[in-house]
């Protein structure tokens, strides 16, 4: 028996990491006079494992935490697929000495080095990797949307303050320039007070909206399909699932609505101080297909999503007024190639951007693109004759990814979306996918207690589900 065999099989799924005491959090020395300038002492670095590495965000994410020491990587996937991932991005030749794993049970059982995890997994899995990490005192960093259920996000943030971990979700605008500004320029009264927002996105950019595949495919050697599933329902291998097209599948995914909502969004919720809805609400696209009737003539019926989310949507959330100058709030989503109504102030041939946001207030409009660090009020007239007030909101040097490091070292308070933000953040967003299951409904939602009101069978929807042998 190999060695993570052996370790897999004296580890209790069930239990997790329950039974391992709970180890100190990182202790960083001061950086000694020697070194010289720009030199990063041995007691000044962090010890940095990454779970989810071989596809997607999580090279990303180790790349950018390059100047501490990565000494751990795990991945479900060692397939053909997957080396070809990581020659491509070189992860292995650029950290050498960090030691492979495919469970990240076994990882935190036997590295007792590690100070923080990046969780770069798929949705599905992200609750329980932070979870058995904070449990044991590892600072964490878990890529967007922080979980795949309202519960879950609910349980990471209850456990980062019960731990005194420090935490971030991977929404790394958060930490960027454009949303400060913003800030600075509807405080300023720039287009008064907000009553109204509309959010979109070009996702999604993978299939939606059709039935899980009848039968499975041979699991691809070098997968461990098993470890992927974790907590999810078991079913066959299917490459409609791994490694990209899992997000449009309830049972590993959160849609296009996951998967964008806590980049697009973000800037509303901050600077709005939205906190819980109070109700939402989803329209939603069917796809169709081409049938024949029994007696002989064409006709057509709409693919029922059992298994996979839409291929578009509109999602309308209401928030509460928060204060006087902080109104009621009507914020709109749009996914799946459908937009909001142009602005008549938008100057012909403008084209409003891929994903992007437009705040309506009363005395103005400001429209700002996902990502960048620009936003405009339009016209571009008003932009042009507006004065800009003076920078007063401190600004995020280098990356979301240095940031989390930083309040690791004691540099910063505390990171810009640690879990006491962006876990009532993404509580927020995924209850857009509540709405998914009862369409056109008006759900009504307890925030505080975590409950639809008014449809008491969508409230099987809040809580996650755990397959035998996995739990919190």
């Amino acid at each position: 028996m190999d060695e993570q065999s052996k370790g897999r099989s004296v580890i209790s799924r069930r239990g997790l990491l329950g039974g391992f005491a709970a180890a100190a959090g990182v202790m960083i020395v001061p950086r000694r006079v020697l070194g010289g300038p720009g030199y990063q002492a041995p007691s000044d670095t962090v010890n940095i494992a990454t779970v989810g590495y071989a596809h997607g965000m999580g090279t990303a994410n180790t790349n950018n935490c390059a100047k501490e020491n990565i000494v751990a990587l795990c991945d479900v996937d060692e397939s053909a697929r997957a080396i070809k991932a990581l020659e491509r991005s070189k992860i292995l030749e650029k950290f050498p000495r960090a030691k492979r794993y495919k469970d990240f049970r076994v990882m935190l059982e036997q590295q007792k080095d590690i100070d923080a995890v990046i969780v770069a997994t798929p949705d599905h899995t992200h609750a329980v990797v932070a979870m058995a990490a904070m449990q044991l005192g590892k600072h964490v960093y878990v890529q967007k949307p922080l979980t795949r259920t309202i519960s879950e996000a609910r349980a990471l943030t209850e456990a980062a303050r019960k731990y005194k971990v420090v935490t971030q979700m991977g929404n790394q605008g958060h930490s960027g320039e454009g949303v400060r500004l913003i800030q600075e320029w509807i405080e300023d009264g720039a287009i008064g007070k907000v009553r109204e927002v509309h959010c979109w996105t070009n996702r999604p950019i993978w299939p939606q909206g059709m039935p899980a595949p009848a039968e499975g495919q041979p699991v691809p050697e070098g997968l461990d399909w098993d470890l992927f599933l974790g907590p999810a329902p078991e079913r066959p291998y299917h490459e409609a699932y791994h490694p990209f097209y899992w997000r449009s599948w309830m049972d590993y995914g959160a849609g296009a609505l996951g998967d964008m909502a806590c980049h697009v969004m973000d800037a509303a919720y901050t600077v709005l101080k939205l906190g819980y809805p109070t109700s939402v609400q989803t329209t939603v696209a069917y796809i169709v297909q081409p049938v024949t009737r029994p007696d002989g003539s064409p006709g057509s019926r709409r693919v029922e999503y059992k298994d996979s989310f839409p291929p578009a949507e509109i999602v309308r959330y209401t928030f509460p007024a928060r204060s006087e100058d902080l109104p009621e709030v009507k914020l709109t989503w749009y996914d799946g190639g459908l937009l909001p109504e142009r602005p008549e102030e938008l100057e012909p041939g403008r084209r409003l951007p891929e994903s992007g946001t437009i705040f309506i207030g009363d005395k103005g409009k400001l429209m700002s693109e996902t990502y960048s660090e620009g936003p405009r009020l339009i016209p571009e007239s008003r932009m042009q004759a507006y004065k800009r007030p003076a920078r007063r909101l401190p600004r995020v040097p280098g990356t979301h990814e240095e940031n989390w490091i930083d309040a690791i070292k004691g540099k910063t308070p505390k990171p810009t979306s640690n879990f006491d933000y962006s876990g009532p953040f993404t509580e927020a967003v995924l209850l857009g996918n509540l709405g998914v299951m009862f369409p056109g409904e008006k759900l009504l939602w307890d925030g505080p207690n975590m409950r639809i009101t008014n449809v008491p069978e969508a409230n099987e929807y809040v809580q996650h589900h755990y397959r035998n042998g996995w739990t919190l």
